[in-house]
């Protein structure tokens, strides 16, 4: 059984409407699946304020989050959260580290998340995601994912103290040209698997994403990965950074595209396999 979350709070907004591409990515997976998604936190506007206040503004949401995803994992759901921002995961990958001890991460993501407080060159906590769910920094939300089951997926800009970070605890990347069946299949092993996207790590003109950087993923690689994973052991995906437009044909183009990426993940469930 799937179970539909969706954050509606804001984690270190810096564009407008990340909520409202939230929640429309989240109705539409609603609608097409016949779903009721637990939607938690309200809206508030974005700032371009440093980690060291977004954090702190976000602690109520994060640990809501946290709070739901733990829920769902232990009721035996295939997770699906749709969230606002990449931040949102610091509040909920700590807690699939500690109920998924074995699970490796597919982070698929356009940037490394990587930096800690003392190499962020920008401030911006959503370029330090994956490192404090590592256990990089204290994030005060726990940490506690072992580097060594973190994938960096389609990762291609990443600053030069975050690539030494990466090496150093040995995170594996897997840059676009290398996302094959082949080797999503060699990553994960026989292990569980949670898989976290921001669609900044698609090739720019497909989905309306913060950050975005040429040379990209295409949507059909997404889905690749997605038809790859056996489905008994895909438990829980992260869907992030969805930047709606104020153009309605554009939103409507982009929830097209994302619903055919990630059909697999649906459909597998609702088929019995």
């Amino acid at each position: 059984m799937i179970e539909l979350i969706v954050s509606q709070g804001r984690v270190a907004d810096r564009k407008p409407r990340m909520i409202e591409g939230a929640a429309r990515l989240a109705r539409a997976v609603e609608e097409r699946y016949g779903l009721t998604g637990r939607w938690i936190g309200e809206p508030a506007p974005a700032a371009n304020d440093d980690w060291s206040v977004s954090l702190p503004q976000a602690e109520g949401q994060l640990t809501a989050l946290g709070r739901a995803v733990g829920e769902s994992i232990r009721g035996g759901h295939r997770t699906v959260l749709v969230s606002n921002t990449c931040p949102a995961s610091i509040g909920t990958l700590p807690v699939v580290a500690r109920e998924l001890p074995d699970a490796v991460v597919l982070y698929i993501d356009g940037h490394g998340d990587f930096n800690t407080p003392d190499t962020t060159g920008t401030g911006y906590l959503g370029g330090m995601v994956l490192a404090a769910a590592c256990g990089l920094w204290d994030s005060g939300h726990g940490g506690g994912l072992p580097a060594s089951q973190a994938v960096l997926v389609g990762s291609r800009d990443i600053d030069e103290a975050e690539a030494e970070l990466i090496a150093r605890a040995g995170v594996r990347v897997i840059p676009p040209g290398e996302t094959t069946a082949e080797n999503i299949l060699d990553a994960i092993g026989d292990r569980p698997v949670w898989v976290h996207i921001d669609w900044d790590v698609l090739e720019p003109g497909h989905v309306p994403a913060d950050y975005t950087v040429p040379d990209g993923l295409l949507p059909e690689q997404i889905r690749t990965v997605f038809d790859t994973i056996p489905a008994d052991r895909l438990l829980g995906v992260e869907l992030a950074e969805f930047d709606a437009s104020s153009d309605e044909a554009q939103n409507e183009r982009a929830v097209a595209v994302i619903l055919d990426m990630i059909a697999p993940v649906f459909e597998n469930v609702f088929a019995g396999r």
